[in-house]
């Protein structure tokens, strides 16, 4: 009979109908699967546990906090610039680090970023114990090279475009739309430029809020009257360079994640 096999009842065709095509469904779900694996998509660990894998990978920045707990409490003890610069200086690495910690179960982020925000942190420490226009390193500096100022604080916002572009970086890729290229490389370095220049608004206010001598401290121009203008540019180069040097660097450290993350680019694109 027209549309059947000889000896092949009807009804049970239609019957296996709906199997045969939830099988269809599940083949082509695989294979679209291992598609977005090939080219760039989703990157799964498959057959490891999620919550043992992340129990491992927060063995590092866990180790980094500790570590970063113990430094604080040692320098707050008897800071010479004093408590209140002191925590003017790392207070917002620190609001940083904790905002970090509370949201690692839901998001957590590559090693070179806790690595990366590990170190600007004690950049920060460093300069709030002594003050940024008194640290020895900078009066070492200053000495040996002839300069005419203390320019550790041109250090620390140098490492203010080095460090946050990556953590910049990763978010966006981790929560927005956005694929590596030239615009994930713009809004990066903007974000990075963006807070630089927050920064210099805010010493501004500390400065006329807070004790003089404190709000000098903390403002740290040394009498540049375009103390402003470099810390942003020392910003924006900083983050330019970082992004350039190890962003391969960087999707390497973002792929060892044990979460749904994005694969590193497979083209040559310089971004």
């Amino acid at each position: 009979m027209g549309g059947t096999v000889a000896g092949e009842a009807p009804g049970k065709s239609l019957a296996d109908l709906p199997r045969s095509i939830s099988r269809l469904q599940t083949v082509a779900n695989v294979t679209q699967l291992a598609a977005l694996r090939e080219y760039g998509g989703l990157r799964m660990h498959i057959g490891e546990d999620e919550a043992s894998s992340l129990r491992r990978h927060a063995r590092f920045p866990l180790t980094l906090a500790a570590v970063l707990a113990a430094i604080c409490v040692l320098t707050l003890w008897a800071p010479p610039a004093g408590r209140t610069s002191w925590a003017l200086e790392v207070g917002p690495g620190l609001i940083e680090v904790a905002l970090l910690l509370l949201s690692y179960r839901r998001l957590p982020l590559s090693h070179l970023v806790y690595g990366t925000v590990f170190v600007h942190v004690l950049v920060l420490i460093y300069g709030g114990y002594y003050t940024y226009a008194l640290t020895p390193l900078g009066n070492w500096a200053q000495q040996a090279l002839g300069l005419s100022r203390n320019h550790y604080d041109r250090v620390g916002h140098l490492a203010l475009g080095v460090f946050p572009v990556l953590l910049a970086r990763e978010l966006l890729l981790r929560t927005s739309p956005l694929e590596r290229g030239k615009w994930l490389f713009f809004i990066s370095v903007s974000i990075v430029f963006a807070f630089a220049a927050f920064w210099e608004l805010l010493e501004w206010w500390v400065t006329l809020l807070v004790a003089s001598d404190v709000g000098q401290a903390f403002l740290g121009s040394q009498g540049d009257v375009w103390d402003a203008q470099w810390d942003m540019l020392l910003a924006l180069v900083g983050a330019v360079l970082s992004w350039l040097i190890a962003s391969g660097l960087h999707d390497r450290s973002m792929a060892k994640v044990p979460i749904r993350s994005r694969e590193p680019a497979r083209d040559n694109a310089p971004y």
